[in-house]
């Protein structure tokens, strides 16, 4: 089972459910990352239109990502929203999901190895990984591109060291994602080609790393399409955001104007 390190969910995160019940006002789901918590997604919240029977949208133990609008700790409710979920945003969740669950398998692994319980791996390697990099797996990613240098710098103890890396080395395949997205950039200055050409240098160099592939080519003026390539989406849909943002804005600066169509 995948691992929270906090109790409850926060109000405006995404989490992954599964649903177990379904009534005439709402359906109940489990919270699949936080043990033992159930959350309500009301009949007005599963659909952006009008819902006649719910179970036309959902079903029993369907899995379902779902947006958390409010959290009462002290009566140990969530209340949890579907339609205000975007294609984009459950494309993200269940990226991240599967991470989590490969994250998981290999703390198992290492659990298994040294003869220590899940709880003592996710302690002493797990949430230290997930502070240090935003999530376990991007950890184990690095570990195993860069070995034990990654666990000697964070003071992970020594009995961990070596079978972390061999798991990393064994089970961490690293695949690139890559996206793409069409901007249209105009200038109508009778420098504007000069302009806009700036704008994608400050795009490009605002996301200058050795661990990403990011290209600029023209589609037809005035459309550029932007393409990344990165180890993950979740940081590939990052930095090409950044880079499609700073790009405008320095356009904008210019005497420009630039824009690109919201993902939905």
């Amino acid at each position: 089972m995948v691992k929270k390190k906090k109790e409850f969910p926060e109000e405006g995160e995404f989490v992954i459910g599964t649903i177990t019940k379904i009534s005439s006002h709402g359906a109940y789901a489990t919270l699949d990352e936080f043990e033992g918590k159930e959350g309500l997604i009301h009949i007005s919240e599963i659909a952006s239109t009008w819902v006649r029977n719910i179970r036309n949208y959902v079903r029993e133990k369907q899995k379902v990502v779902a947006k958390v609008l409010r959290v009462e700790e002290a009566k140990n409710h969530v209340d949890l929203s579907l339609r205000r979920v975007t294609i984009v945003m459950r494309r993200n969740k269940i990226q991240e999901w599967k991470r989590s669950q490969k994250a998981d398998n290999l703390l198992e692994l290492v659990a298994k190895q040294l003869d220590k319980t899940k709880e003592e791996v996710y302690d002493a390697v797990g949430w230290p990984l997930e502070e240090k990099f935003g999530e376990i797996y991007a950890g184990f990613e690095e570990i195993h591109e860069k070995g034990e240098a990654v666990l000697e710098k964070m003071g992970i103890d020594d009995e961990w060291i070596k079978t972390v890396v061999e798991l990393a080395k064994a089970h961490v395949t690293i695949r690139k994602v890559k996206l793409t997205k069409i901007v249209e950039l105009k200038c109508y200055k009778p420098d504007g080609v000069e302009i806009i050409k700036n704008a994608l240098k400050k795009g490009l160099k605002s996301t200058r790393r050795k661990d990403i592939t990011l290209d600029v080519n023209l589609v037809g003026s005035p459309r550029y399409r932007f393409s990344i390539q990165a180890n993950d989406y979740k940081n590939a849909e990052k930095i090409l955001n950044k880079a499609v943002s700073t790009t405008i804005t320095a356009l904008e600066k210019g005497g420009g104007e630039g824009y690109f169509e919201e993902d939905t």
